[in-house]
């Protein structure tokens, strides 16, 4: 090993989606710098496209299950313990509450601790956590909406120590991995001419799926002939979704096909794009949304505003019939190419790996602990 070669480590408590990408995120903000990424993956098999994709310079699996992350995670941390004593580390990234615990108690570096959900800090005992190790934690939280939580329930600390730092995408690849319209809609077998309303994710109560076929189905009759809602995702509430539809009489007009592989690269297959999520913490699926190109209709609470911004529609979280006029007002709208290039910019400027690696190194909780690169100063 070089002495005099620089590292980070990462912990993240898994792999599924979305965290093997959020592992990706941030081992990118290192590439072209003094540091080599290890990403130490603390549950599941070792897999070599998961360490693929991961981007780091060296991926370990731990292989534990989840049981092994309960309670005092002893086995786990003398195990990041070992990994810690073998690199020169300069600073962990530590995804979610449990592995921010595990690189507390195992290493003596300091911590930022990414925050992906709203809650982390409603139990006592992780508030008493953070306030123990205050000194060596920041705290990167995925929109302004999640960091504003963690503030009230933190109201001690200073702000600059949880701050915000946006998910993102690889935007490149994100577009060029989309089907064009005709190949998505064959694959989905959607009709060619009519207007779809797409949604992608968990048929999952936080998602409040009802809201939106309830909707969609008081818009219909003032939307295009043929209009049809395409939910792309399965979950508990696929049965009742389907009984919800049938009772509105728009079966016809609702498709929920259940998960489709690679759901992303389906997006051109829709004429516009809605979340009805309540509290979601950020939405990577509106950031897909976006690499399409689409108009957004969203609702009016969480990450999601933060994301669309100036380029879509809100609603109130729960109001089917405030989603109802958004969509007749999308489905009217004629997008013009500065409408495209509105809500691609919107991505590129604020949701791409390029925006948020710049953003990363100019933070003063970055610059204070680490080298910082001229090749990411500079772009």
């Amino acid at each position: 090993m070089n002495s005099d070669q620089q590292y980070i480590l990462q912990l993240c408590h898994c792999y599924y989606d979305p965290f093997l990408d959020c592992a990706r995120q941030y081992a990118v903000l290192f590439k072209d710098t003094p540091y080599k990424v290890i990403t130490v993956f603390m549950t599941g098999e070792p897999d070599p496209e998961v360490a693929k994709k991961a981007c780091s310079d060296e991926v370990i699996f731990l292989g534990h299950n989840s049981k092994a992350l309960a309670g005092a995670k002893l086995t786990v941390i003398s195990e990041v313990k070992k990994i810690a004593r073998q690199y020169p580390f300069s600073a962990c990234i530590a995804h979610r509450a449990k592995s921010a615990y595990v690189g507390l108690l195992a290493t003596d570096l300091p911590i930022f601790s990414v925050r992906h959900s709203f809650g982390d800090f409603d139990r006592v005992g992780r508030r008493l956590m953070g306030n123990l190790f205050k000194s060596r934690l920041t705290l990167l939280a995925v929109s302004n909406a999640v960091r504003d939580e963690i503030r009230s329930h933190l109201p001690a600390w200073p702000e600059d120590r949880i701050i915000t730092l946006y998910n993102r995408i690889d935007v490149d690849t994100a577009r060029q991995d989309l089907l064009d319209r005709q190949e998505a809609r064959h694959k989905l077998r959607l009709p060619e001419n009519s207007w779809v309303l797409g949604s992608v994710g968990r048929l999952h109560p936080d998602k409040d799926p009802q809201t939106l076929i309830k909707g969609f189905a008081r818009a219909l009759p003032d939307l295009p002939a043929g209009a049809l809602l395409v939910m792309l995702g399965d979950g508990k509430l696929l049965q009742p979704l389907k009984a919800l539809a049938a009772e509105l009489n728009i079966s016809d007009s609702v498709l929920l096909p259940g998960n489709v592989i690679e759901a992303r690269r389906y997006f051109r297959a829709f004429d516009a794009f809605a979340l009805t999520s309540d509290h979601e913490p950020f939405g990577m699926v509106l950031l897909e949304a976006m690499a399409a190109e689409l108009p957004i209709i969203c609702s009016d609470c969480g990450g999601g505003p933060e994301v669309v911004g100036d380029t879509g529609e809100l609603f109130p979280f729960g109001d089917a019939d405030a989603l109802a006029e958004g969509l007749i007002r999308v489905s009217q709208k004629q997008l013009t190419e500065a409408d495209h290039n509105q809500i691609f910019q919107r991505l590129q400027n604020h949701f791409s790996d390029c925006a948020i690696r710049e953003q990363f190194w100019q933070l003063p909780q970055v610059t204070s602990t680490l080298s910082k690169p001229v090749a990411a100063a500079s772009e």
